[in-house]
């Protein structure tokens, strides 16, 4: 059995739109592509309809990923959340004790993860952190330079 992949609406529709595009627009593309490269003679030493059959290839992965992930989304509005522990969509605002900074993260999906747009991944080392705690909880987090220790200030849904 197939596990659900959560993400937000916005996550859902721009993989839904990645996918339309590669269908639409760079499918057809790349078999242009890769026919002019054939009229341009001996395969075998054509670079132009490697590239092309390459691309090609990395076009169909991409569809086939997609259409999997799209078809075990589990498409979650956190505006429809409630409630005083971290979940899936939350914003949650963090107060780092050791630099004594705010910062607030969305909990996302995989492929919404976004650092400059404070976005995390719920697959995170942070994002697995704050999953199911609560309001003014103190969290240690293991990262790469060590161990951070946060406190949870607010948790938002919207």
């Amino acid at each position: 059995m197939s596990r659900s992949i959560p993400m937000t609406e916005e996550g859902h529709r721009l993989l839904q739109e990645e996918l339309k595009n590669l269908i639409r627009v760079e499918r057809p593309k790349v078999v242009q592509e890769i026919a002019e490269a054939r009229d341009h003679g001996d395969l075998s030493e054509n670079a132009e309809y490697d590239a092309a059959k390459n691309r090609q290839g990395f076009i169909e992965g991409r569809i086939k990923e997609l259409n999997d992930k799209i078809a075990r989304a589990e498409v979650i509005d956190p505006a429809t959340l409630t409630g005083d522990k971290v979940l899936f969509g939350a914003k949650v605002t963090l107060f780092d004790i050791d630099i004594e900074n705010e910062v607030t993260y969305q909990i996302v999906g995989e492929d919404e993860a976004d650092i400059k747009k404070g976005k995390i991944s719920v697959t995170s080392p942070v994002g697995k952190a704050l999953i199911g705690r609560s309001l003014d909880t103190e969290v240690r987090i293991a990262v790469p330079s060590g161990v951070k220790i946060y406190e949870i200030t607010e948790i938002c849904y919207e």
